[in-house]
């Protein structure tokens, strides 16, 4: 067995999943009130991988049934945030994991990143075989500060949405989740769309909004966060 060519492909397994390594780091030292339980991240983590595997035919699907480019990338995003959310619908919050508000969104970006490990790393695969290498390292630091955080940010504001109806009844958090689940498929429709009709120089543009997203979705979380302080502070 000749090791040396299974290399360029351990280096796409690396490119795609370490930024989304870092990024959950990241979110978990954000959140310095709880710890939320390991085995609860990991299903969340490992569910969200595993659901790029359901989206694909998905998607697939979706390419037959319509030539609009337009409407493909939309129902696309609608695909990716609804298995992004029922992933940590079923790992978290049917098993009534949430023990403060912001661990919705906690364990909504934990799903969007292995989600979007997966999905990095089979953009990749694709390049590698090529045989453009440094294409593929250039490839990847675009996907890094582009779609690995616009999965983020979608997932994100999802659960702030969810976060801000904590101790609401069942309704409120139904609406919320509606609300939320429409903002997250609008914001990634629309980077898809941008991204498919701008120039390099446009493209640059849509990455610097995205990273604007990001400083908005840090506000987001300490106001998550400050939620369950308030409400301690209402109980004293």
């Amino acid at each position: 067995m000749n090791l040396t060519s299974y290399t360029p492909f351990l280096y796409g397994i690396i490119a795609g999943m370490v930024p989304s390594l870092l990024w959950l780091w990241f979110w978990l030292k954000e959140d310095n009130l709880h710890d939320e339980p390991r085995r609860t991240l990991a299903g969340c983590f490992f569910l969200g991988m595993a659901a790029v595997f359901i989206a694909l035919p998905l998607e697939w699907f979706v390419q037959q049934l319509t030539s609009n480019r337009e409407h493909q990338y939309i129902l696309w995003a609608a695909i990716e945030e609804i298995l992004k959310f029922g992933t940590a619908f079923v790992a978290a919050f049917w098993a009534k994991k949430l023990f403060e508000p912001v661990d919705a969104m906690i364990y909504l970006i934990t799903a969007a990143l292995g989600f979007a490990a997966v999905e990095n790393t089979l953009f990749l695969f694709g390049i590698i075989n090529s045989g453009n290498v440094l294409s593929t390292i250039v490839t990847g630091n675009m996907r890094f500060i582009g779609a690995t955080l616009l999965h983020v940010i979608a997932s994100g504001v999802l659960g702030f949405m969810l976060a801000t109806v904590y101790y609401h009844g069942k309704f409120m958090k139904i609406l919320a989740g509606t609300v939320g689940l429409a903002l997250a498929i609008s914001l990634h429709a629309a980077f898809n769309l941008a991204i498919i009709t701008s120039t390099a120089v446009d493209t640059l543009k849509v990455f610097a909004w995205v990273w604007a997203g990001v400083i908005v979705l840090i506000v987001l979380f300490q106001e998550a966060k400050g939620i369950e302080l308030r409400h301690n502070k209402l109980k004293k």
